[in-house]
């Protein structure tokens, strides 16, 4: 096969879109939300992964969180992997990364990107699906889940578990 014959094969296979995000709680096991200017609602710390620059679902992961919230965070284990279909874009792999119980000092650290964050809140994990609605909010649930149990990463599809 040439160079040309294999960019071919390339150019011609499926694409799909990779995010990252991170879970953010408190001592009291609240979760940090941001709320986006671009679209309603809530959302986690987190964003797109620069995949054709070479970025890690990880790297992109810590990327995006210092980028929207200010805080430079390694992040921890993976809790979740969910296939995402929706209309009008191809499917998104979001990876959902353990950020980690936040301490007073850190809160007050977070300074919002401006040009993409209204705001944030802690969130009680009973008010969650109120903020976040369909796969997101089934997705974060399922990572809560796998952070209490010391289960190991979940695999979910549009929010919903399968295996």
């Amino acid at each position: 096969m040439t160079t040309a014959d294999y960019a071919t094969y390339i150019a011609g296979l499926p694409r799909i879109l990779a995010g990252a995000a991170a879970l953010f709680r408190d001592a009291e096991g609240r979760v940090l939300l941001v709320e986006p200017n671009y679209r309603e609602g809530w959302a986690l710390p987190g964003g797109t992964v620069e995949s054709d620059d070479g970025e890690t679902p990880r790297q992109g992961a810590r990327r995006e969180t210092a980028e929207e919230i200010g805080l430079d965070v390694e992040p921890g284990r993976l809790l979740a992997v969910d296939w995402v279909q929706g209309p009008g874009r191809p499917p998104i792999v979001a990876y959902l990364y353990d950020g980690g119980v936040l301490g007073e000092d850190d809160f007050k650290a977070i300074r919002l990107q401006e040009e993409e964050l209204l705001s944030w809140r802690l969130v009680p994990r009973a008010e969650l699906p109120a903020h976040l609605p369909g796969a997101l909010g089934r997705r974060v649930l399922a990572a809560l889940d796998v952070v209490e149990s010391g289960a190991g990463a979940v695999e979910l599809e549009n929010g919903d578990r399968v295996g």
